[in-house]
């Protein structure tokens, strides 16, 4: 019998990427798909059971990202000759009718909820993000309401597609197993004055508020990995009084987060109390909580419901770098009550926010789809 052929193409997100190939496509190939994987500026290969076309392109603009990338992308795919198409950008949107046409399945997966993303993009004039916001809502509409099935990475943006799309399912970026200290003696038995911040280094993501919450907790130095975006940031970041208590450590790879992890006390996440925030579930909460360290994060009553309510860590105003300060100390000063924290938050994980558990979702949506 022919295996049934997937295809997921992204023309933005960079090779490895956690959810797109680690997660979906590679939990696809291990049930048995033909997993192709379409992505920008990488090398031809297969891994993991999946096979990696790449096409390369260097984008000039924002603008060439969505046409002429989006044109490069089409065209390898069109060449897998997939029964399924799974599309992970928003620009991707252009050529899900056109695969439609051709008689492919198609799904959508939004990763963000992209009109409320709009309202916090800087680079859009102020007067203009409700506008675009809006033409970009009743087009994402139109399109996803002709799909088969649309993928959602937060309960939240499920909720908005079901109202276009009756097939549409959360499946959350929860830890995956292999990430995840189930036995006490995987912890680390030295833990440092650390905390960790792992991911985009922005300014709507708290990194400012937080680098200033270094002057209340002057114990503790901030292990601060990512990448800036954009560079600028850095030249602001580095003039705050905190910054002398910070170790740039730049991007680092999953392995060398498990370790700073493991060496932290907490794991910070105080994004701004954006629209697109308020009801996201940034992945580093959960991966924070996999490896068994207190989150302290925003005030928003979502995620309230996941680290306070579990007794997971703390949440505090993100614009306010005394409570944030307090927060961090009272992790210092506490250590069993951290501990405790921890070991609830990756309780958590692994009886609910697991990837084996996303997993089944996908591979259900996939069953049915083939049909």
């Amino acid at each position: 019998m022919r295996k049934l052929k997937v295809c997921h193409i992204t023309s933005a997100h960079p090779d490895g990427d956690v959810r797109i190939f680690h997660k979906e496509c590679v939990s696809l190939a291990e049930e048995g798909y033909d997993v192709s994987l379409v992505i920008p500026n990488t090398e031809s290969r297969i891994e993991n059971g999946v096979n990696i076309v790449s096409f390369t392109y260097k984008p000039s603009s924002r603008l060439s990202r969505f046409t002429k990338s989006v044109n490069l992308a089409y065209n390898k795919a069109l060449k897998v000759n997939a029964d399924i198409y799974h599309l992970h950008d928003p620009e991707l949107l252009r050529i899900a009718l056109k695969l439609k046409k051709k008689g492919k399945k198609v799904i959508f997966d939004a990763h963000e909820d992209l009109p409320k993303q709009i309202l916090s993009k800087k680079y859009i004039n102020k007067y203009l993000r409700k506008v675009v916001s809006r033409v970009i809502e009743k087009y994402e509409k139109r399109v996803t309401s002709k799909l088969d099935a649309v993928v959602t990475a937060t309960p939240f943006i499920r909720d908005k597609f079901l109202q276009y799309n009756n097939n549409s399912i959360d499946i959350n970026n929860f830890p995956l197993s292999r990430e995840i200290l189930i036995d006490e003696k995987q912890a680390s038995n030295h833990k440092e004055n650390n905390i960790c911040y792992i991911g985009g280094i922005t300014e709507i993501r708290g990194i400012k508020e937080l680098v200033n919450a270094l002057e209340y907790a002057p114990k503790i130095t901030l292990k601060l990995a990512g990448e800036f975006s954009p560079i600028s940031f850095k030249d602001t970041i580095s003039k705050v009084k905190g910054w002398n208590q910070v170790d740039e450590l730049g991007f680092i790879d999953r392995n060398e987060s498990l370790v700073l992890k493991n060496n932290s006390i907490a794991g910070l996440v105080t994004f701004y109390p954006e629209q697109n925030h308020i009801n996201a579930q940034p992945n580093k909460i959960f991966e924070y909580m996999a490896s068994g360290l207190p989150v302290i994060g925003s005030k928003f009553p979502f995620w309230e419901e996941i680290i306070t309510k579990n007794n997971a860590g703390l949440c505090v105003d993100p614009m306010s770098p005394i409570e944030i300060g307090e927060a961090i100390n009272y992790i210092l000063n506490n250590p069993k009550e951290a501990k405790t924290m921890g070991e609830n938050g990756r309780k958590m994980v692994i009886e609910k926010y697991n990837w084996d558990i996303e997993k089944k979702k996908l591979i259900g949506l996939y069953q049915e789809l083939s049909k």
